[in-house]
């Protein structure tokens, strides 16, 4: 179970069930969901499935959290090394990725030991890819045809980072290890 990290604006914590409303609006946006592996959630009973699926993971993945507890994301390594990321739409354009992005991945280098980070971007999903490539990322490779969503072929851009390209995290972030039950 993931600790917590926290930057300038953000907590980034574990999933809590009290997390189902506030990711059920996140992951039941067609905007926020555009570039996401799978379509929108249709029921709320689809994200708690999710959710519980990551309150079991024992990976470094979070969600986001403003200081003024409002719930607007989820970023971190559903697998070691890929990342992954989405925020609500009313969250997005504020920087708050790039900070939420680069404190998992510093944490990830330096007190994890992680020798790189991977990513698979929509290859249209432009924003996504100026973020990763700010953070030290390199396209490695491409591929057509990587997710079916409904009726519609999604391709796959897969970029790179290691700690000799990661700029380092541009926020001040500490960690605060989980404590036993």
């Amino acid at each position: 179970m993931p600790g917590i990290i926290t930057t300038e604006r953000l907590t980034l914590r574990p999933a809590q069930a009290s997390d189902l409303e506030a990711m059920h609006e996140i992951l039941s946006s067609a905007h926020a969901m555009a570039f996401w592996s799978t379509l929108p959630h249709e029921t709320l009973a689809e994200t708690r499935l999710w959710l519980e699926g990551m309150m079991a993971t024992r990976n470094d993945d979070f969600i986001v959290v403003t200081k003024a507890g409002e719930v607007v994301g989820k970023v971190g390594f559903w697998a070691d090394p890929e990342i992954g990321y989405i925020l609500h739409p009313k969250a997005q354009g504020q920087g708050y990725a790039h900070e939420a992005v680069s404190a998992v991945i510093d944490r990830a280098f330096k007190d994890r030991g992680l020798n790189e980070a991977t990513a698979d971007v929509d290859p249209i999903n432009t924003s996504s890819r100026r973020l990763l490539e700010r953070l030290g990322f390199v396209v490695v490779g491409s591929a057509k045809k990587t997710y079916l969503l409904g009726h519609t072929w999604a391709d796959s851009l897969y970029l790179r980072c290691t700690p000799e390209t990661f700029p380092g995290a541009k926020t001040a972030w500490s960690w605060k290890a989980p404590q036993p039950a």
